[in-house]
């Protein structure tokens, strides 16, 4: 990928945060807010966003741990971001529209480095070999513990291999999250999920007006 394209990455925002805090309402939040302004919004997730990218994403999510040893997960993890990149978030923001994206990279040094104990050196690797100079503008972190986590996701029926962990390894992932905040404060900004809705979003809404002063 060429180093010319880092300039998309100012229409690219992600959303990062461990399961139940909230990003799907704030994606969709985040995406009105955008439109609002006048802005086409791309909407999209990570693993997945595409179809290739989809299928990698019910192998390593509905597969037993043991049968995908954790390198292999890492590696399935830029193979779908590879295809994703290529087919839906480049094309989405050359077109320029902005691409909101409920986790990226982020995620694979959170659980594949802080939660399964890998390289974060060789995600660096990864994250250059696939994205080359892109990096989004913007990464909302909703920030919260694990005992919100659970309690968010008590009425789900179904669990995957990542909402089966328990919580030493949330801690390590919710740890890995704020380490990444704490190095890259210009880009990752944090907003604690134990708030109300009202309050979340009126944080996300700061920041987003900071963040976008010609869109406010």
């Amino acid at each position: 990928m060429p180093s010319d394209r880092r300039h998309l990455g100012q229409r690219f925002i992600t959303v990062e945060g461990i399961e139940g805090v909230g990003k799907s309402t704030n994606m969709a939040f985040i995406s009105a807010w955008l439109e609002e302004r006048g802005q086409r919004v791309t909407v999209t997730r990570e693993p997945g966003g595409t179809p290739g990218a989809e299928a990698i994403r019910r192998l390593v999510l509905e597969t037993d741990r043991d049968q995908i040893p954790d390198q292999s997960e890492l590696l399935l993890m830029f193979a779908a971001r590879a295809a994703h990149l290529q087919t839906l978030i480049l094309p989405a923001l050359e077109a320029g529209d902005f691409v909101l994206c409920d986790r990226f990279t982020d995620a694979s040094y959170a659980y594949q480095g802080y939660g399964r104990g890998l390289s974060l050196e060789a995600i660096e690797v990864l994250e250059t070999l696939v994205q080359g100079a892109l990096r989004p503008q913007l990464t909302v972190l909703l920030d919260g513990s694990f005992e919100l986590s659970v309690a968010r996701r008590a009425d789900r029926t179904e669990t995957d291999r990542f909402e089966q962990e328990q919580l030493a390894f949330f801690e390590r992932v919710r740890a890995g999250y704020l380490a990444i905040a704490a190095e890259h404060p210009g880009r990752v900004k944090r907003v604690a999920a134990e708030q109300s809705l009202v309050d979340v979003q009126k944080d996300i809404a700061l920041v987003l007006t900071t963040s976008y002063p010609e869109l406010s």
